[in-house]
Order: structure tokens, then C-alpha cells, then sequence
């Protein structure tokens, strides 16, 4: 089992009078790649900031390795950041730029502060320009690199002083699309052959899904869920992480019948099913259906009545997505491989799905 290493414990955060977190409660593994999930907004950057400790929360504790740390300045805990704006130095290439940190005269164990000798620093700065691949780049000015080089330096920066934890703050988001997907894989790479905690912030709900071990879904400062990318997908726990996560079609309707774990529920679009447990006849609640477990077809006795007209196709390169109106003027989304021959644009198709592919969400759970 994993040891935790960071614990916010009922943190609240305000500026101004306005609260920023809500009284939120998270623990982090050692060695975890946990990200930060949510839209602009959300509280996110304030939770990495609070970490790192850029920020007091307004109550509540953080504890470090078991240790309160709230009133522990930056440069004294084993956290290290790198940010979207990258900071590097633009007078100093590449090698000075990994080294700065390490030029820096650090107190013993005495309180006298010390400078490392200059071969540690020369073999600690090569071990981790080899390690971001980066090697035969040393003498290169930041001006010579490309965005991605420039981010593997601000890392090699943040990592060379070898802390325990790495706080990103949206640091793939100047990439273009291509190369951010490049760096997701190698930041996952790299974390996982440094064994170090990695702490990441983004909104991009992709990113988050290849990247992490587990996911704190955020939403007006609060952790919607946590988990890892599977039952985040899978399991949405609330309506708005089942909408924030990937696409989703989202029901909202009020449960008819329970037939064991069978549900019958109305919506304004229609009948349907789902399963789940814990619901009773009369609940209102939410039913979540990903594109890609919808079907369309020909009207069925199934429990299924969910009429929809093919608005639009829409070809994205691996899958084509179909646009669909339904009777209560929504629109849902179904996706596939390749289209259907026999579907055109105006057809009227009925709507389902197999039961235990969607998702029951409670109301209260909103």
C-alpha cells in the first residue's frame, strides 16, 4: 500500500470575502501522479499554491509526511513547482540555468550555510539533462530551444534540487496539440522512473485521463470526486462530473419502477432504463450515457421510448459522430467507428442502450 505524503485537511480559502475552497479534504500518495481537474475557476491553482506554500489556506491544515507545514515557507519544504510560464533565465543557457538552484548556499544541519562543490553540481545538472534528454544541450540559450525544450529545462530546473514532491500548474498549455501529447507521455515517463510525487493542475479532461494515477474532479471549490481515470470515467458520482469528463448524454427524469436493480425512469425525452441500487420510486435523479453505448435504431418493446431525429454527421478522423435532436428539443451525441449507410441526415431513429452502460446519478448528488 502507498504511503501518504500530503494531507489537506479541511481547507477553506477566501479573497475578499469570496470563498475560493470550500473546506476540501485531499490526501496524496508518495510517488502518486495525481492531477487537479476542473474548468477556470474552480479552485485549483489555489490548492497547488497552498502546497506548495505560496498561500496560507484561511483554515484548515496541510501536513507533510505527517507534519503540519501551514506556516513552513516555500524554500523550506521538499516541493518544487513549475509553471505555465516557464521562468527560465534567458541570459543563461541551458546548463546555468538547470545549476541556478544549486548555486544557491544552503544551511546544514548546523545552520551554516554551505555551497555545493562544483563537481556535484556539474554531475547533478548532466544526470538530469540525460534524464529529460536534453544531454549535448548545455551550452544551447533558451532563445535556441523549442517550447517543449524549454519545458524539459524548467523540470530538469525544478527537479535537480531532487524534492520529494513537483507541483505543475498547466505547464503543456503553450504546446501546440501535437507536442503537448508528446510531453504527456514523457512527464508520465518521468515520473514514474524518478518515483517522485507529481501534483498536476489542467482543465483538460484528456490529459488528466492518460496521465494520472488518480483525479480530484473540482468544481466552485470543491472536490467533486476523486478516483482513479477509470471509475472517474466510468462512475461519474455527480452530474457535473459525468458532463465534465469526456462527453456524456445526460438524462434528468424521475424513477417509475424498481425491478431490482432495474430502473424505469421518465424523462422529458422519453422512457428509459438504467440499473443501479438505492434509488426509489419517485426519486428524481440523473441517467448518464457515454456516445459511444448508444444505439440507434427501429422502435422497440425493450422499455425503451426515446424518439430522436439525425440532425448532423460529423467525421473526426478515428470516429464519426452523429447529431441527434430530441423530442424535448436536447441534443445527444452517438459515436462510431464509421457511419452507418443506411442513417441520413432527417431520419427519425428510436434511442437505447444496455442498462448497466449507463449511469444512475443521484440528485442530491448534484
Amino acid at each position: 500500500m502507498s504511503k501518504e505524503l500530503i494531507r489537506l485537511s479541511n481547507c477553506t480559502m477566501s479573497f475578499d470575502g469570496e470563498v475560493v475552497l470550500d473546506g476540501i479534504n485531499l490526501y496524496i500518495n508518495d510517488k502518486e501522479f495525481l492531477t487537479l481537474l476542473g474548468p477556470s475557476g474552480c479552485g485549483k491553482t489555489t490548492t497547488l499554491r497552498i502546497i506548495g506554500g505560496f498561500q496560507t489556506p484561511t483554515s484548515g491544515d496541510v501536513f507533510f509526511d505527517g507534519v503540519r507545514i501551514n506556516a513552513v515557507p516555500p524554500h523550506k519544504r521538499a516541493v518544487n513547482t513549475v509553471f505555465q510560464k516557464y521562468a527560465l533565465f534567458p541570459h543563461l543557457n541551458v546548463y546555468e540555468n538547470v545549476a541556478f538552484g544549486l548555486r544557491i548556499p544552503k544551511a546544514d544541519d548546523k545552520g551554516k550555510k554551505v555551497k555545493l562543490p562544483e563537481k556535484e553540481i556539474h554531475q547533478r545538472v548532466m544526470e538530469m539533462l540525460e534524464v529529460v534528454n536534453l544531454k549535448g544541450f548545455e551550452k544551447r540559450h533558451i532563445s535556441q530551444l523549442s517550447g517543449g525544450q524549454q519545458q524539459r529545462v524548467a523540470i530538469a530546473r525544478a527537479l535537480v534540487n531532487r524534492p520529494k514532491v513537483l507541483l505543475l500548474d498547466e505547464p503543456l498549455g503553450a504546446l501546440d496539440l501535437k507536442l503537448r501529447k508528446q510531453m504527456q507521455i514523457e512527464l508520465k515517463r518521468l515520473q514514474k522512473k524518478l518515483g517522485i510525487t507529481f501534483v498536476y493542475v489542467t482543465h483538460d479532461q484528456e490529459e488528466a485521463l492518460t496521465m494520472s494515477d488518480r483525479i480530484a474532479v473540482m468544481n466552485a471549490g470543491v472536490i467533486e470526486q476523486l478516483g482513479t481515470p477509470m471509475e472517474i470515467y466510468d462512475h461519474p458520482l455527480t452530474r457535473f462530473v459525468a458532463g465534465f469528463i469526456g462527453e456524456s448524454n445526460i438524462f434528468d427524469g424521475t424513477v417509475t419502477a424498481v425491478e431490482g436493480d432495474l430502473l424505469r425512469v421518465d424523462t422529458p425525452a422519453g422512457k428509459l432504463l438504467t440499473r443501479g441500487s438505492g434509488f426509489a420510486v419517485g426519486e428524481e435523479m440523473h441517467v448518464s450515457i457515454r456516445p459511444e453505448y448508444l444505439e440507434a435504431g427501429e422502435r422497440s418493446a425493450d422499455g425503451f421510448d426515446l424518439p430522436a431525429r439525425i440532425k448532423d454527421f460529423t467525421y473526426m478522423g478515428t470516429v464519426v459522430k452523429t447529431a441527434l435532436d430530441m423530442a424535448d428539443g436536447t441534443e445527444l451525441k452517438l459515436s462510431r467507428f464509421e457511419q452507418d449507410a443506411n442513417a441520413h441526415e432527417g431520419d427519425k431513429v428510436y434511442l437505447s442502450w444496455r442498462p448497466e452502460k449507463s449511469v444512475p446519478i443521484k440528485k442530491s448528488h448534484t
